[in-house]
């Protein structure tokens, strides 16, 4: 009598495999490819590093792999549950180059939208720069301020503008409340024209902690008077402490003083600034100081008439 036995390779059909993908320290990693080898099956792991994948059939080879990870490849024989450590790619990620707008060294980047934050004590011992519309021409990209030439009272109020928008555009407040505008209508052919802003000049910069620049949806918030977006002026709080600057600028060139050589231009800028406390509920008072002085510059060329 004779029997035969034959043996054939079993597969499991509609299997579910459960895991979790964590880094080297146990730490559960969301948003990770898996991927089932050799097909489009795969899902991404949720918040926690969870993940639930239903293949096939096993064995079956998993292929784990996301940016900044390196990618590795799992053979799976049983539905058991897998916990998959991926390592970090730090060779890949010196390859990635982010292009924007956002310096991260004065923008909140955390944010949803862009708001520049300017640190002015720091900015004051490295440029120099000596009043606000100064200031904001030189760190916000967006922000527009230039000395008139004489027509209107725009020697006096410099128009400023973010965005190329006009100067009632901008809205600009002092710890989060309005300020006010100027009574100065831009009449003449100046940037502005038949409009009125803001005196930011106005505001001593000694007196300032910092500044913030909000745009886009961070300025949607205050209305159709900060379609250009929103400058807000945050002052000091310092008490017990004296800060005293003093700069001052000119320019040299054979071409000043109607082109007669020298020196013209000046400006000169002092300012102080100190805070007493008041009362024992963190109460104070601060005094600011500024004083601001300019003087003329003339290089135009001189024009020759010639008749005919």
């Amino acid at each position: 009598m004779y029997s035969l036995l034959f043996v054939f390779p079993l597969a499991i059909l509609g299997q579910t495999i459960s895991g979790k993908i964590t880094d080297a320290s146990g730490q559960g990693l969301p948003f990770i490819n898996i991927l089932e080898k050799g097909t489009t099956n795969g899902i991404t792991s949720e918040m926690s590093g969870a993940f639930s994948l239903t293949v096939k059939q096993l064995p079956t080879t998993l292929v784990v792999s996301s940016i900044g990870f390196m990618t590795k490849e799992v053979k799976v024989t049983e539905s058991t549950f897998l916990t998959i450590v991926v390592k970090e790619d730090n060779v890949s990620l010196e390859e990635i180059v982010v292009i924007g707008s956002r310096n991260p060294n004065r923008t909140a980047i955390d944010s949803p939208v862009p708001i520049d934050i300017v640190d002015i004590k720091e900015l004051a011992l490295t440029s120099p720069q000596v009043n606000l519309n100064q200031i904001l021409n030189f760190v916000a990209p967006s922000f527009t301020s230039n000395t008139q030439t004489i027509s209107d009272g725009t020697d006096h109020v410099d128009p400023a503008s973010l965005r190329g928008l006009g100067p009632d555009q901008v809205l600009v407040l002092i710890n989060g409340k309005r300020r006010h505008t100027s009574s100065l209508i831009n009449v003449n052919g100046t940037f502005g024209r038949g409009s009125v802003g803001t005196d930011l000049n106005a505001i001593p910069a000694a007196a300032i902690k910092r500044i913030e620049v909000l745009r886009d949806g961070a300025a949607a918030q205050y209305g159709s008077d900060a379609i250009a977006g929103v400058i807000n002026i945050v002052l000091n709080e310092s008490v017990n402490e004296l800060s005293l600057n003093i700069t001052t600028g000119a320019n040299f060139a054979k071409n000043a003083n109607d082109q007669t050589g020298g020196v013209d231009g000046e400006t000169i800028n002092i300012s102080a600034n100190y805070g007493l406390p008041l009362g024992e509920n963190g109460g104070f008072i601060n005094f600011t100081g500024d004083f601001d002085y300019r003087e003329d510059y003339s290089r135009i060329t001189s024009i020759r008439k010639s008749g005919f």
